[in-house]
């Protein structure tokens, strides 16, 4: 019965042959049209990569519409760059007001309320790239003197009337990012200047392109040699790295007594290979000697208790670290296995929290050099107006930050072009009131000044200092 039933249902053989003209008709008619079309919307090997990061990047870049700094994130904060994302500036500032009343030490929110104020009349943009993902502390301290500078001249009328409005950027100090970073910077023309980058590495990526493409950077923490002169375009605001090793050298040798110094760094930061470059001869010319260790921060077989047992074993005096900013904890693992058996001299690197933090009593009588110091300059307001917006006391990385950002703002009220604010840095006469003193630029871009020497003492928040050496 069943089998009667299914020779009832099937449908004659024409039907099939039928059916089978047609697919192969459709085929012949359609398919090279699908496979062309197919074709063209893959993207080849070479605009794969373009795609992805334009994407990529587009989440790394704010004026307001999205939160980089997760750390300081509320409620009214998310409000706020809901309400800029929408382009509803004045319900955005609201929102950044009331954020800052519960965090007032939040930069990045302080940068998007001027920017949301600003979008209603005449501004002037600039973009500042700091490495929030790599390393958040770091980047917190420059946004705290770019959002300081952005403030204090938009709420005294601006730039010739126009509001400086800042964008910020995450690079995480990623070679990589920071390429792609400095190609899309470019191409948005109303972006007249870019304060950046932090690492040297991160730097020397994005010089090129900047140059070539004839955008303003301006690096408030970059100190590798290979910067020095490195295009018309390139300033920074600290200054040259020998200016920096040579007091900290002569400091070993002739205040401290110690001749013989063992080095560790990191061979793939370049600012600390040239401080590492610039202190050895340094050494060498006050009459000191560099014992020859093998110590490398950027190696996976880096191992700090064999590398003290080895420069000791060597006759070694004292002990100089010049870590890479986001290994900054495998330098503190050295000072830890040296449990004060050699003195410890630093690269400028270390002026962190973190070093103080993490390392106590570790990196105690710690010595190394800074472009800045609160106590320095007594006469300038710059440290007191610092404390009380963020409610402490500010390192040197805020400090030439401000300073770049006092620089672009100071060339901007001579030209608001990019050609016309390269001009006026690059003028013999520039000057910036900066936060001890002013900032003037070099024929190679590199800032004219000196450095102070600090030294890690017990005190302050963490029970650790850096204090100036008197």
């Amino acid at each position: 019965m069943y089998q009667d039933t299914n020779k009832r249902n099937s449908p004659p053989p024409i039907v099939f042959i039928i059916a089978i003209g047609l697919i192969g008709f459709g085929a012949y008619k359609f398919l090279p049209g699908l496979l062309n079309a197919k074709t063209s919307n893959t993207p080849t090997s070479t605009s794969t990569p373009t795609t992805i990061a334009s994407g990529a990047i587009a989440n790394r870049i704010s004026l307001g519409n999205q939160i980089l700094l997760t750390s300081y994130t509320t409620p009214d904060k998310q409000a706020g760059v809901q309400a800029f994302a929408e382009g509803n500036y004045q319900a955005a500032a609201q929102y950044f007001q009331k954020s800052l009343q519960q965090n007032r030490n939040d930069p990045e929110t302080i940068i998007y309320l001027n920017n949301a104020t600003a979008s209603n009349g005449s501004s002037l943009k600039i973009a500042v790239s700091v490495p929030i993902g790599s390393n958040p502390n770091v980047a917190q301290e420059i946004l705290r003197g770019v959002a300081q500078a952005q403030d204090e001249i938009n709420t005294s009328g601006g730039i010739k009337g126009a509001k400086l409005q800042v964008e910020i950027v995450n690079d995480d100090n990623s070679p990589e990012v920071v390429r792609e970073v400095a190609r899309t910077l470019t191409k948005d023309q109303n972006i007249l200047a870019v304060i950046g980058h932090n690492a040297s590495n991160a730097s020397l990526e994005a010089a090129p392109i900047y140059q070539q493409e004839k955008l303003v950077m301006v690096t408030p923490t970059s100190f590798a040699n290979n910067l020095s002169g490195f295009g018309s375009y390139i300033f920074r605001t600290v200054p040259n790295i020998s200016l920096m090793a040579a007091p900290l050298a002569e400091y070993a040798v002739k205040t401290a007594g110690q001749t013989n110094i063992a080095v560790c760094y990191d061979s793939q930061a370049p600012d600390n290979i040239s401080f590492k470059d610039e202190f050895v001869a340094s050494l060498t010319a006050a009459g000191g000697k560099l014992v020859p260790t093998v110590c490398d921060f950027s190696l996976p077989s880096f191992n700090p208790e064999s590398a003290i047992a080895d420069a000791v074993s060597k006759g070694a005096q004292g002990l100089m670290v010049a870590p890479h900013i986001d290994r900054i904890d495998r330098a503190i693992s050295l000072a830890r296995s040296n449990r004060g058996k050699l003195p410890l001299y630093g690269s400028t690197t270390l002026y962190t929290f973190q070093t103080l933090k993490d390392g106590q009593k570790d990196v105690d009588g710690l010595v190394l050099p800074v472009p800045w110091h609160p106590e320095t300059n007594p006469g300038s307001r710059f440290p007191e107006n610092a404390r009380q917006r963020w409610g402490g006391i500010v390192n040197w990385r805020t400090a030439t930050s401000f300073d770049a950002t006092q620089a672009v703002i100071a060339g901007l009220r001579q030209s608001n072009t990019r050609e016309g604010l390269q001009q006026a840095l690059r003028n013999a006469s520039f000057s910036a009131a900066g936060s001890s003193e002013d900032v003037k630029f070099l024929p190679t871009g590199d800032r004219a000044g000196k450095p102070i020497l600090v030294q890690v003492k017990q005190g302050g928040s963490t029970g650790y200092n850096f204090v100036p050496l008197r």
